[in-house]
């Protein structure tokens, strides 16, 4: 079983001000838990029990709420950012600690993916460097897309700011599976970005990077509107955990 998880926890979260001039993006509380506090719930499901938080913005908020973990019968690793490294840059500092297989996530994001199918998904790819869950192909002008072939193999992406559109593109949701050998396609104490650096790079030195097409619930919470729309799910599904 997949053990670790990484998690991007540095948000600044400047369009849920006021509430995030005290704390980072991350912590807002959903149904008055924090979002980080989701993510660990939702992991340890699928047996995961060592975290890893890229902290940037108010980093004390983070790490005096949650310590060393262990109150929430987890272990959790800090690394503070002096300045932004990006989604893919604040994954190098932990590269020593590290397993083999690791979860990835973007810690803005709420999530109910059930994280134990993808990884089975991620076991029946043996040759997977990588694994992002996906959304359903369409025309998607809001978020980056991905071309795969008919084994999921990413063979494309196309960055929302494109200004382009590509039918039949599968939406990029941002939680991913990784080996550790792609830690090597990330420069040391400089920004990379998963979407428009690191997958790029691994598809074109020849990586073998899949989606996973999953319709679990999942929101990136960066407005007030969506904020209020993942509670709103919540309380309709009586999901009040």
């Amino acid at each position: 079983m997949i053990k670790q998880a990484v998690i991007s926890a540095g948000g600044f979260g400047t369009r849920l001000r006021p509430i995030t001039d005290t704390i980072p993006k991350p912590m807002i509380p959903i149904l008055g838990k924090p979002l980080l506090q989701w993510h660990i719930d939702q992991f340890r499901k699928a047996g995961v029990t060592e975290f890893f938080f890229a902290l940037q913005y108010l980093p004390n908020v983070i790490r005096n709420y949650f310590k060393n973990g262990s109150g929430f019968g987890v272990k959790i690793n800090y690394h503070v950012e002096e300045a932004p490294l990006g989604t893919a840059g604040c994954i190098k500092p932990f590269e020593k600690q590290l397993d083999g297989d690791f979860f990835y996530i973007y810690g803005d994001t709420f999530s109910l993916i059930d994280y134990a199918k993808m990884e089975a998904y991620w076991r029946s790819k043996p040759d997977a460097a990588a694994m992002e869950r996906i959304g359903n192909p369409g025309t998607h002008t809001d978020s980056d897309t991905v071309e795969t072939d008919q084994e999921m193999r990413f063979l494309k992406i196309y960055g929302k700011h494109s200004g382009q559109n590509h039918p039949g593109a599968y939406r990029q949701r941002g939680s991913f599976i990784f080996k550790k050998k792609v830690l090597s396609y990330i420069p040391s104490d400089a920004p990379s970005q998963v979407g428009t650096e690191l997958l790029p790079a691994l598809i074109a030195a020849g990586e073998s990077c899949y989606g996973y097409l999953c319709d679990d619930y999942s929101k990136g919470i960066d407005t007030m509107e969506k904020w209020k729309e993942v509670e709103e799910y919540l309380r309709k599904q009586n999901r009040l955990e």
